[in-house]
């Protein structure tokens, strides 16, 4: 700061002049060099105790203890686990490659794996199939216990009610409603056709077997003739 002073008679005057100085800072930016590429890991991996396979299930057993660091640092710990998982990755990876097929095919390269062989506990229990995954009833139990299957759609189809005794009983088979009156040791027949059978040769019970006989050919014919049906359709 410089001053200046002037001197008159009648006073004196005082005049100040400030100069100002202007301060410039240059910041410089440094770049720093592209770092190093990590090195490579060995493929080749050695274990006091060799490593265990089940190929099918891409599994590799590693019977070796994981001697993790005793040290409070969080870091370290998660870095000796993961080299372990590398280890037992690689070697899985060496196993496959040397021991499986390899083919090509047009969707690329494939890698055929063996059956597995260590079993896997279930989540859930086995289904029970018996009964449709549902939960058992008395009478469901009791059926098994005393060997009483469930009729089928054919059996059920060949059941009808008899209003004249009241019970369920067949339309065919055994027994069934078709044969009524065959072992009857009276039958009411009409004298016209008696007559007719008498001078043929026949009876009523032949002709009544001869009935269901002709009714067995032609259903069978017919299911003859569906098959073959089924078959053209399915050639088309």
């Amino acid at each position: 700061m410089a001053a200046t002073t002037a001197s008159t008679p009648a006073a004196t005057a005082t005049t100040a002049t400030t100069t100002t100085t202007t301060t410039t800072t240059t910041t410089t930016t440094t770049t720093a060099a592209p770092a190093s590429k990590p090195a490579k890991l060995p493929i080749t991996v050695e274990k006091p105790t060799p490593y265990t396979f089940d190929l099918g299930l891409l599994l590799a057993n590693d019977p070796n203890p994981v001697a993790a660091p005793r040290t409070a640092d969080r870091a370290a710990l998660e870095s000796h686990l993961a080299a372990v998982a590398r280890d037992g990755a690689q070697v899985l990876i060496n196993q496959l490659l040397t021991t499986c097929p390899i083919s090509s095919t047009p969707q690329g390269v494939l890698l055929g794996l063996p059956p597995a062989t260590t079993p896997l506990p279930r989540e859930k229990p086995v289904p029970d199939v018996s009964n449709n995954g549902k939960p058992e009833t008395k009478w469901s139990a009791f059926a098994k216990r005393r060997g009483i299957k469930p009729k089928t759609r054919e059996q059920r189809r060949n059941l009808q009610y008899n209003e004249a005794t009241g019970e369920w009983e067949r339309k065919w088979g055994y027994k069934g409603a078709n044969k009524a009156g065959q072992d009857a040791p009276i039958i009411e027949v009409k004298a016209k056709d008696e007559e007719r059978r008498m001078a043929e040769g026949k009876s009523v019970r032949g002709d009544k077997r001869r009935e269901i006989r002709e009714r067995v050919k032609r259903n069978e014919r017919r299911m003859r003739r569906n098959l073959r049906n089924q078959e053209k359709a399915g050639g088309k």
